[in-house]
């Protein structure tokens, strides 16, 4: 894949009072490449307890096609390709919920737990053009 069709990919997770941040990040991590950083801001719950905000963005084309490669993984990569009029808003934005105990092993599932939201890049700025656009880049991470 020669360009790669999207601004930026940020990856997310909330990490709860209840969980192990390490762990948390270590889910995260598995759709980052080595080495890269994470935010982390750290918050208040309704009712005081703890949430840490787990958070990466990547620019850099080799890094958008290594996050590209881990989702390609997906087993259900059919249904999510099937699913891009639903995940891909009037803003160019590109939206996949991931299931962050099965990160955390080191699998791709859709689920819950980890937010993927991409800027697909579309000229002019067209829900339509971003469709195509992430399809375009999903099938090719795919081959």
């Amino acid at each position: 894949m020669a360009s790669v069709p999207f601004h930026y990919i940020d990856v997310r997770s909330f990490c709860y009072a209840t969980e192990d941040e390490k762990r948390v990040e270590e889910a995260l991590r598995t759709f980052l490449p080595e080495e890269f950083e994470v935010d982390r801001v750290e918050n208040k719950g309704y009712h005081g307890d703890r949430i840490v905000v787990l958070s990466a963005r990547v620019e850099n084309a080799d890094d958008l096609r290594h996050v590209l490669s881990r989702l390609s993984e997906l087993d259900e990569i059919d249904r999510l390709l099937a699913e891009l009029d639903d995940r891909v808003d009037d803003n160019c934005s590109f939206f996949v919920h991931l299931d962050k105990q099965a990160a955390f092993r080191g699998d791709v599932r859709l689920g819950e737990g980890l937010t993927l939201r991409a800027k697909v890049e579309a000229y002019p700025a067209k829900r339509e053009a971003a469709i195509e656009n992430a399809r375009s880049a999903l099938e090719t991470a795919r081959a």
